[in-house]
């Protein structure tokens, strides 16, 4: 039996390696694997001719070419809400401690060491002051952006008693009966930007949110806000951000993106990208992105991808071979393969197609095997991107 060859990129967790099986050769040294597992390495999907998945452990894409991947009928993959509550967490803690002024009032009770116990107390009641900061209950919650991130963010507010707000252009249901009806659902952007004490970013990176947060949409912010970054560094205007923040406009910005730009900065809190830095995020993001690998690897199934349709099929006993056509959603696909098998007296036991708008992804299994000269009938056809062919007799 033919092992599928995987390469795992950056430190997968064990938990998720684990589950590839003897079907599977896994290595970080793999030149031509058919799979891919990673986390923030860059992915060239040019340097694989034989790729057929990049599963990603983590929400964000950025860090592999997905339109060239989708040109070249390879799915890519990533695990939406595996790190959604060590996100969420994050964001409190980091809002704590700059609500409460707590990285300087720690720096300050290090610069007391070698004190007396005496000397430390009347200091500590000379300078206490210098840290007072102020609570979360009360203040307004912004949240652009209501994914599983969001949403959690969303509900902590109204457990630390804050109003909140959200706003997403395109919500999921599944997310959306997650929220607790106590948010406010706001179907203007600027509307939840003009309210926010607290402003949260919790929407993907791609061309439309490139610099979404720039100087106009700063200025729209009551005087004093807080700007919370736990979605990706380029999303927000860095330039805009620090003359807000220069003049006082803008209190504080909290990010888990640092930069040469920002991290000196007095008002800037940084965390070095420890959204998802956490054991049980690593374990579940890593499980997860697995077995939707193994899933597509062995079944051809499709689940929680970023450019193809969702599509599940287990396939019955008398089914010989999976073929998986993978074409450009164009008019008559399904017609010229069905033609195509049935001129080959082949039998179809069953036909599954799903699209998204940009790809068709067909799962036709048939009752016999299938003719390298039927495949390179298929794939002459200009709307086909690729095919497979899994076999289970």
């Amino acid at each position: 039996m033919d092992r599928f060859r995987i390469k795992a990129m950056n430190m997968i967790a064990h938990e998720g390696l684990e589950l590839f099986d003897e079907r599977f050769v896994v290595s970080s040294e793999e030149s031509d694997p058919q799979g891919i597992v990673v986390r923030s390495a860059e992915v060239d999907i040019g340097c694989y001719p034989s790729l057929l998945a990049v599963a990603r452990a983590g929400a964000g894409v950025n860090n592999i070419s997905v339109k060239q991947a989708t040109e070249k009928g390879i799915c890519v993959f990533n695990t939406p809400g595996a790190n959604a509550n060590a996100v969420a967490e994050l964001v409190f803690i980091m809002l704590g401690i700059s609500a409460r002024n707590i990285y300087s009032a720690i720096d300050f009770c290090r610069s007391l060491a070698g004190f007396s116990n005496e000397e430390i107390s009347s200091e500590v009641e000379i300078h206490k002051a210098n840290f007072r900061g102020f609570e979360l209950s009360g203040k307004t919650l912004g949240i652009l952006g209501l994914g599983k991130v969001g949403v959690l963010v969303a509900n902590a507010g109204l457990v630390h008693k804050m109003k909140v707000i959200g706003f997403d252009p395109s919500p999921a249901v599944e997310n959306i009966h997650a929220l607790d009806p106590e948010v406010i659902l706001s179907r203007s952007m600027m509307d939840v930007i003009r309210q926010s004490d607290i402003l949260s970013l919790h929407m993907p990176y791609n061309d439309k949110t490139r610099g979404l947060v720039n100087a106009e949409l700063l200025r729209q912010l009551p005087e004093g806000a807080i700007l919370v970054n736990h979605a990706r560094g380029p999303i927000v205007d860095e330039q805009a951000v620090l003359s807000v923040l220069d003049n006082g406009r803008l209190n504080r910005y909290i990010t888990d993106f640092p930069s040469g730009a920002l991290i000196d900065h007095r008002r800037v809190i940084s965390s070095p990208h420890l959204g998802a830095s956490t054991e049980e995020s690593e374990e579940q993001c890593a499980t997860m992105a697995v077995r939707e690998l193994i899933a597509y690897l062995e079944l051809g199934i499709v689940t929680h991808s970023v450019n193809f349709p969702t599509i599940e099929s287990i396939p019955t006993d008398n089914v010989h071979t999976r073929l998986i056509m993978i074409n450009k959603d164009v008019p008559g696909m399904i017609g010229f393969v069905s033609n195509s098998i049935g001129a080959h007296n082949i039998n179809i036991s069953s036909y599954l197609n799903e699209s998204n708008g940009i790809i068709g992804y067909n799962i036709i299994d048939l009752e016999s095997g299938i003719s390298a000269e039927l495949i390179a009938e298929i794939e002459a056809h200009p709307g086909v991107i690729r095919t497979r062919t899994i076999l289970f007799a």
